[in-house]
């Protein structure tokens, strides 16, 4: 999910995963003024326009860079058959251009035997202003970009979070009051159990201990509520006002519709931590 400050809009980009195999070839955007009524804008970027893959379309992020002649880039981060690309734009409704190539390729970060290269998280540190990109399923990696967005400075991937109980995918990283806040999802994204954990750090590439992790979001089995993940937050500007993104499982049946049983993404709000 993006605030934009160019067109003082918000903007969330979600997948969908109603396509055999997790099969999905491309991106949307929907638009909000007050992140009640939104509105369907396009298609932002399509694989059929992506050299180097064709399926698997999953878990973007974005972030928006204001440039030094006042005009905005947005630099939008996916999954494409379980690679992180990289695309460009000017506008946050689209479209991307994507770079030609992938950012992260399937090959996994050094000493990591098990896990998928996906769920790429975008963020820039207010205090330093260097801007890394988080991932990884199985374990958490972070890597810092270079100035141009679109590469990665060399010998700066790290591994934050290697095969812990604690930690499954889609991590998300923000900044509040001193602390960055490591979230991330536990449990498979099937699981009636996938749920939301974060824990706090004084440095944007750790360390942190996930066994020291709370949850943020789960499942109610009352409220027919499970499977409550792979979140993105959202500070409403000017305010101590968060807002979570997740998805759930499709309702009411879809604890018993297994692979086919995830459904758009829930907006949820609390006033932080």
């Amino acid at each position: 999910m993006l605030y934009s400050e160019q067109t003082k809009k918000y903007y969330i980009y979600p997948t969908t995963d109603g396509i055999p195999n997790w099969g999905g070839t491309s991106f949307k955007a929907f638009s909000s003024a007050d992140l009640k009524t939104w509105k369907e804008e396009r298609v932002v970027l399509d694989l059929r326009n992506v050299s180097w893959a064709k399926k698997n379309a999953w878990a973007p992020c974005i972030i928006e860079k204001k440039q030094t002649d006042g005009s905005y880039k947005y630099y939008f981060y996916y999954t494409a058959e379980r690679q992180i690309g990289v695309a460009v734009g000017d506008r946050p409704e689209g479209p991307f251009r994507d770079s030609g190539k992938p950012l992260i390729s399937r090959k996994r970060p050094s000493g990591m035997k098990r896990g998928q290269n996906i769920d790429p998280d975008v963020f820039t540190d207010p205090v330093s202003g260097k801007t890394y990109l988080y991932w990884g399923n199985y374990y958490m990696a972070v890597c810092e970009l270079d100035d141009d967005m679109v590469s990665i400075k060399p010998n700066t991937t790290k591994i934050l979070i290697d095969n812990d109980r604690h930690y499954s995918e889609a991590p998300y990283v923000f900044y509040r009051n001193g602390y960055y806040y490591f979230t991330w999802s536990k449990n498979d994204t099937r699981s009636a159990d996938y749920e939301v954990r974060y824990v706090r750090s004084k440095s944007p590439v750790g360390p942190i201990d996930p066994s020291e992790s709370r949850v943020v979001v789960c499942k109610k089995p009352d409220q027919g509520i499970y499977a409550t993940g792979h979140q993105s937050f959202l500070q409403v500007p000017g305010t101590d006002e968060w807002y979570i993104v997740y998805h759930r499982f499709k309702f009411p049946d879809g604890i018993t519709m297994g692979r086919e049983a995830l459904s758009p993404r829930s907006l949820h709000g609390s006033r932080g931590f």
